[in-house]
């Protein structure tokens, strides 16, 4: 039986649904979610393993019209992709509206010889005949070779997209271990997790300007105790003050949330230490952006 294995490189506007569907796909969670906007920053790379196959997905920034140094890498980020892989997935979610950023990729799509999949996300939604809507208004584009409805949250048409994603890899090596579903390293997995629980707590009190930086991850040698020394970095004075909220309690219960998920990531016992400092507009200033890890390859 032959082996198939391949690279496909997941794209679309920000907030549609790309690192749930990912995370739905292989099964662990390996990009983070939040309901803002623009929360993938860096190409994260996830592997799904089966007996006869692998698939590396490459979870691409959301394409926007950049507005700071940050907003520029993450574009070309996600640009980058679009010849380098075997498959495109452009996903969409259930709005039935196609917006000038929609409009924009598939126009960036058209001189791609790359097979491209549309993907329509959160059909949970949504009634079947605004499905069939959609479904129709990007087929009349003339450059899909299959379009797939599917809910990420809701574990809806998964397996089915799996199977049609298998259909366009080719013979090839396994090129990662079985067990591995993700190649980020570990000190950014947790900076990811303390971002993620950042956004989460802050809500829409505090924008996009947050970057963590892992100062350590030591293991102690007398206990089965893991130390992580992170600082959260925001933009201004009064983002500071917010993440740390009134007598320290949102920083406490953002730390608390990240250590528990950071104790599961290492099966061990974590002693999490968090600072928050303020570098003024760091993502308009290009040695912060390269500084805090996003560098193109």
């Amino acid at each position: 039986m032959s082996f198939k294995s391949g690279f496909v490189s997941v794209i679309g506007r920000p907030n549609v649904g790309k690192s749930t569907t990912i995370n739905a796909i292989v099964g662990e969670k390996v990009a983070i979610i939040s309901d803002k906007p623009q929360t993938t920053r860096n190409k994260i790379q996830a592997v799904y393993s089966d007996n006869d196959s692998q698939i590396v997905f490459i979870d691409t920034p959301g394409i926007h019209k950049p507005k700071n140094k940050l907003g520029e890498f993450m574009v070309k980020a996600a640009n980058q992709t679009f010849n380098e892989v075997d498959l495109l997935i452009f996903m969409v979610d259930s709005s039935l509206q196609m917006g000038p950023g929609d409009s924009k990729i598939i126009e960036n799509l058209k001189g791609i010889k790359t097979p491209k999949i549309l993907v329509v996300n959160k059909i949970d939604t949504i009634e079947k005949e605004d499905l069939i809507k959609i479904v129709e208004k990007y087929h009349g584009k003339g450059i899909f070779d299959e379009i797939v409805p599917i809910s990420a949250a809701k574990n809806r048409n998964v397996e089915t997209l799996i199977n049609v994603i298998k259909g366009y890899m080719e013979d090839g090596p396994k090129y990662f271990p079985d067990d591995m579903v993700t190649d980020q390293p570990e000190r950014v997995i947790v900076s990811e997790i303390i971002r993620e629980k950042v956004l989460l707590y802050t809500e829409k009190e505090v924008p996009h300007g947050v970057a963590v930086d892992i100062e350590r991850i030591k293991k102690r040698k007398e206990k089965d105790i893991i130390d992580v020394s992170a600082v959260i970095y925001c933009e201004r004075d009064s983002h500071k003050g917010i993440i740390i909220g009134k007598n320290g309690r949102k920083l406490k219960g953002i730390g608390k949330a990240a250590r528990e998920e950071i104790e599961a990531l290492f099966g061990s016992k974590v002693n999490l230490q968090t600072w928050v400092k303020v570098k003024e507009n760091w993502r308009d200033r290009e040695n912060y952006v390269k500084n805090f890890g996003y560098r193109q390859d």
